[in-house]
């Protein structure tokens, strides 16, 4: 895949940059801008440390265990620069910075900088000075498409923050407000990865059903949906979004998905529960017959629709029954993937002060048989495909003690997250699309074979 950076970089860097990303799609997406930028600034990119002359790890901060991965992954990635002959400062990136801001400096003497997720277009700055090099300043960045994604698929940001405040989450505080990014420049980044040789791009965002809400009249998330179709259509390009709330599933939202023929009928909306009283206490709205009732409409609406979801489970004050509600509901809808979460007691949210707090082992119980159900849900979701002809997008070529097998996915998975397609036998590139006939299945993997051109 081609580098989508907008300007030319240098043929031949003196300083290496190894870039370290922790957490979801939206880090991947970030840190990939950061790359852009140094690439642009005449930085190489190194593969490990003893290549790196400065290493950036982009943190995640969502869930205390993160953060806890976070500050473990810098702090081995000090005790590997202080095994190394010659200096090689470390910046934390993203959401760590982000969430605990100055307190980290007096913790983490180990990191030359720390840059919030909002500061990270002002990295080429921070990479030159804790190198104590000078350079000409980065122009002004405009709106420019910056991006050096090499695959099949590449995650497109449509928005940052979000406005729900739930009261299980941080990334609010550590986020800030929602605000839905122009359409221009969405538009224009999703024409160059098209032209670079990305096959499908994936809508994401903290809240991605309500993108154009903040932009005045005529915008919103169906709106982009037809309008991107159109981009990728004559690459002949898929368009996949994720992370829907229930109640942003409007008729007009319904009717883009089921009638823009490059956007995917996969369908990713977490509900988190079903209890009312649960999901009041959330600070988020819905019941368990109104969450039937979208689901009952989209399956009327869009027949053969994968459904994705998250379940969380040992909210505070959440009692046996209200459990059971949720494992009986996940049941019910057999979903094709359910994400499961145990409540984790994050500091400063709303719930972090309730008095009802679960306990550690019951969280544990209730996670592991509500996984069972969506394992069980989602393994027989899976094998129904087994027989079907589908598009495989090729992701990746693997040497194995059989010989070379490839691995990529189809249109019901999504790349990262759900399971992927492995064919035995046939040739393709990385960021191919062949036409494969499903023979079995494994879990959420699938088996194909190369049938055609």
């Amino acid at each position: 895949m081609a580098s989508l950076s907008s300007s030319t970089t240098t043929d031949n860097p003196i300083l290496y940059c190894l870039y370290v990303t922790l957490g979801c799609a939206k880090n991947e997406v970030d840190t990939d801008r950061m790359r852009a930028l140094l690439n642009e600034a005449g930085f190489g990119e190194a593969h490990d440390v003893d290549e790196a002359d400065v290493v950036l790890i982009n943190t995640c901060s969502f869930l205390a265990s993160a953060t806890s991965e976070s500050i473990d992954a810098t702090l081995d990635l000090a005790d590997d620069v202080a095994q190394g002959v010659r200096r090689r400062p470390i910046v934390m990136c993203g959401c760590v910075p982000s969430r605990y801001g100055d307190q980290l400096a007096g913790q983490l003497p180990e990191v030359a900088a720390f840059v919030r997720a909002d500061e990270e277009d002002g990295i080429v700055e921070v990479v030159r000075g804790v190198l104590d090099i000078e350079g000409q300043g980065s122009e002004a960045l405009g709106n420019r498409v910056l991006r050096t994604v090499e695959g099949a698929s590449a995650f497109v940001k449509i928005s940052d923050g979000c406005d729900r405040y739930c009261a299980f989450c941080a990334i609010p505080y550590i986020r800030g407000r929602y605000h839905s990014r122009p359409a221009a420049e969405i538009l224009d980044e999703v024409a160059e990865l098209m032209r670079g040789g990305v096959r499908e791009v994936v809508l994401i965002g903290q809240d991605t059903g309500i993108w154009g809400s903040d932009m005045g009249d005529g915008y919103s998330l169906a709106w982009l949906l037809r309008r991107v179709g159109e981009v990728v259509r004559p690459y002949n390009g898929w368009v996949r979004v994720l992370y829907l709330q229930p109640e942003g599933m409007t008729d007009d939202l319904i009717a883009a998905i089921r009638d823009t023929p490059e956007v995917l009928n996969y369908i990713d909306i977490p509900v988190q529960h079903c209890d009312e009283k649960i999901l009041k206490s959330m600070n988020r709205s819905g019941s368990l017959e109104q969450l039937r009732a979208v689901f009952d409409k989209l399956r009327s609406e869009i027949p053969g629709m994968v459904l994705r979801t998250t379940g969380l489970v040992g909210f505070p004050g959440e009692t046996d029954d209200q459990f059971d509600e949720l494992l009986s509901f996940v049941t019910e809808q057999e979903f094709d993937y359910t994400s499961v979460f145990s409540y984790s007691q994050e500091d400063g949210t709303a719930a972090a002060k309730m008095a009802n707090q679960v306990s550690e082992d019951v969280k544990l119980d209730r996670a592991q048989q509500l996984l069972d159900v969506a394992e069980e849900m989602g393994f027989a979701a899976t094998a129904k495909h087994v027989g079907e002809e589908a598009d495989v997008i090729i992701d990746g070529v693997e040497e194995t003690d059989d010989g070379v097998e490839l691995i990529g996915h189809t249109w019901f998975q999504a790349p990262d997250c759900d399971g992927a397609v492995h064919i035995a036998e046939g040739e393709a590139s990385v960021g191919d699309v062949v036409r494969v006939k499903l023979v079995d299945s494994f879990c959420y993997e699938l088996v194909g074979e190369i049938i055609g051109e």
